[in-house]
């Protein structure tokens, strides 16, 4: 099964996406706690797909995506996103996020959207 990299700064949420995509059957390769040390954990795990959370300390997720897509054009990143960043979403969308997630998590939901992206 594919192997996943979780970049979030909420411990809670690293946990919940970690036992859910376990479950699936995905391999979780690391956790990150900022987009900075998100994007130093890609470099040196080179997962198959990135959960980036948007707003973290450091480096938020749009820039640690853009920072992934410039080092490798097809990494495979699907942002995780709270209710009211639709404006982020765009921005995120546009410098190349595969898909993204809504928080809370709905495990069907997550589950799908990294099986679509890693089978494609």
């Amino acid at each position: 099964m594919a192997t996943v990299l979780i970049v979030d700064d909420s411990r809670t949420s690293r946990k919940i996406l970690r036992g859910l995509l376990e479950r699936a059957g995905f391999v979780i390769t690391g956790e990150a706690v900022n987009g900075e040390d998100g994007y130093l954990k890609y470099k040196e795990l080179q997962p198959d797909v990135v959960t980036m959370d948007i707003t973290m300390p450091v480096m938020d997720g749009i820039e640690s995506l853009s920072l992934i897509k410039h080092a490798n054009a097809d990494a495979k990143v699907v942002m995780i996103t709270a209710a009211g960043q639709k404006e982020k979403m765009v921005d995120a969308l546009k410098r190349g996020a595969d898909e993204f997630i809504t928080k809370p998590f709905d495990e069907a939901e997550v589950v799908a959207t990294l099986q679509k992206i890693t089978n494609k």
